[in-house]
């Protein structure tokens, strides 16, 4: 797969880096909105080229706002995805699409889902987080202490959540072995998008992690499309307990939980994931 990317201008003079990876020669059968994970920039997952050439998909991608090139917005919330997302498609002549997200970009996936109804054929959220008003879960439980301070100082604001991420660095507690060994294989890619993701500075993340811990804009109640949760039962990001959560209440869902599955590798079975939204769309 080639990947393009462009500039899309948008009405309210915000700029979206976008990014688009049709299959080598053939018609796409599926489009596939990829929505990345914390701090990550937008550039579809190189590492599921060849299940999406296997399964005709052509992958359109966004960094989304204060990552890469495109412009900060502060205040946005989960929702907001589906308003990019709906811009990008008009931009590029999509009418209906997939959506699949890993990590936090997992709940931005859902936002479309559930905001898009007319246009999301199908959605994968692997190893996402529940919004942390979630009534009935005990959202920081089975995550790791450093993961908890992280997204506690985002919910005392913009200020705390910046204090935060200058006076600390990345545990590598949050991953479990599994990950850590999928990091250094197959999953690589990850280390070199996360570290362009943070060459502009920490905009883009201080933005995610605001509204990870703030109301989403919308419930998953709302999802009327297939929709696929993923999630490894060793996870310390974002605990197996909210892919549980986030499945009970959305009535198309299916849950594949992965025994001793952390949080990266997870993504091992992501290819089979894509399977399952060709057989479902």
């Amino acid at each position: 797969m080639t990947t393009a990317e462009t500039d899309l201008k948008l009405s309210d003079g915000r700029t979206l880096h976008v990014y688009d990876a049709p299959p080598d020669g053939a018609d796409p059968r599926l489009v596939a909105f990829w929505h990345h994970g914390t701090p990550n920039i937008g550039v579809p997952p190189e590492p599921l080229f060849p299940a999406a050439a296997q399964h005709g998909i052509r992958w359109v991608s966004y960094d989304r706002p204060g990552y890469g090139g495109s412009t900060p917005h502060p205040g946005r919330d989960i929702a907001s995805a589906a308003v990019d997302v709906s811009s990008v498609a008009d931009a590029l002549g999509i009418g209906q699409f997939a959506v699949m997200g890993h990590s936090g970009g997992g709940s931005h996936a859902l936002a479309c889902g559930a905001l898009l109804p007319q246009r999301v054929v199908g959605v994968v959220c692997v190893a996402a987080m529940a919004p942390s008003d979630a009534q009935g879960l005990d959202w920081f439980a089975g995550m790791a202490a450093s993961g908890e301070a992280r997204l506690r100082a985002a919910a005392a604001g913009r200020a705390a959540m910046q204090a935060h991420l200058a006076s600390t660095e990345w545990d590598p507690e949050e991953f479990t072995p599994a990950d850590h060994a999928a990091v250094e294989g197959a999953w690589s890619w990850l280390g070199t998008v996360a570290g362009k993701a943070l060459e502009g500075g920490p905009d883009g993340q201080v933005d995610d992690e605001l509204a990870y811990v703030a109301p989403w804009g919308f419930d998953p109640g709302q999802v009327r499309a297939p929709a696929l949760f993923l999630h490894g039962d060793q996870d310390r990001v974002a605990p197996v307990s909210h892919g549980r959560w986030l499945a009970e209440r959305t009535p198309s869902a299916e849950l594949w939980l992965r025994p001793g599955d952390g949080h990266i590798s997870v993504l091992n079975s992501a290819a089979a994931a894509l399977g399952w939204l060709g057989e479902h769309t």
